[in-house]
């Protein structure tokens, strides 16, 4: 069980016979009156995202989710095809299942595939990625003074923005939960 005024950003627990994680949590204290937490939650199953104020008391049974290292191999149309590390078992993942951050995922990368009782939900990739730019307007040396950003393709179809001195042929680091450029790799 976990209590209300124990959440964090990632734990997961069971409300209302459905499985939720906390993807943003705040304890509000107000002048007057009770304590609460007011939250932003995700239901794993669906993706639906909603809005709810708890109690700090009330008590939840948590979820155990299943992380487990998986490879990605390839896209066959609406499937992506992952490799179990342990068993080197291929599995289908449909592409509504995978997160906005897939987008930075090359082929032959290790990933975290989530599950719940053997229902796949997600797909978590490292935390950051180093990848190519393959087109982007022509740099200029020196160019760091200011926090000017350009538009740059990388080799996985992303786009993102970077620094003025980033020229087609650079590797970078990628932060895959914001999608923002890191450093030079």
């Amino acid at each position: 069980m976990i209590s209300a005024g124990d959440f964090r950003n990632g734990v997961t627990f069971e409300m209302d016979g459905n499985v939720v994680q906390i993807i943003e949590f705040q304890h509000v204290k107000p002048g007057k009156g009770a304590a609460f937490v007011r939250t932003k939650i995700r239901n794993v199953i669906s993706g639906a995202v909603t809005e709810k104020t708890f109690n700090p008391t009330d008590k939840y049974p948590t979820a155990f989710v299943e992380r487990k290292d998986m490879q990605y191999l390839y896209r066959d149309g609406d499937l992506y095809y992952f490799m179990d590390n342990e068993t080197y078992e291929n599995i289908p993942i449909s592409a509504s299942t995978l997160g906005d951050n897939f987008k930075f995922v090359k082929e032959n990368m290790d990933v975290k595939v989530l599950s719940y009782k053997g229902n796949v939900f997600g797909v978590e990739p490292p935390f950051f990625i180093e990848l190519e730019v393959t087109q982007t307007d022509p740099g200029f040396k020196g160019d760091t003074a200011t926090n000017a950003t350009k538009p740059a393709t990388l080799e996985t179809g992303a786009e993102i923005r970077v620094p003025l001195f980033i020229n087609e042929g650079d590797h970078i680091k990628v932060d895959t939960r914001t999608g923002e450029y890191m450093e030079r790799a």
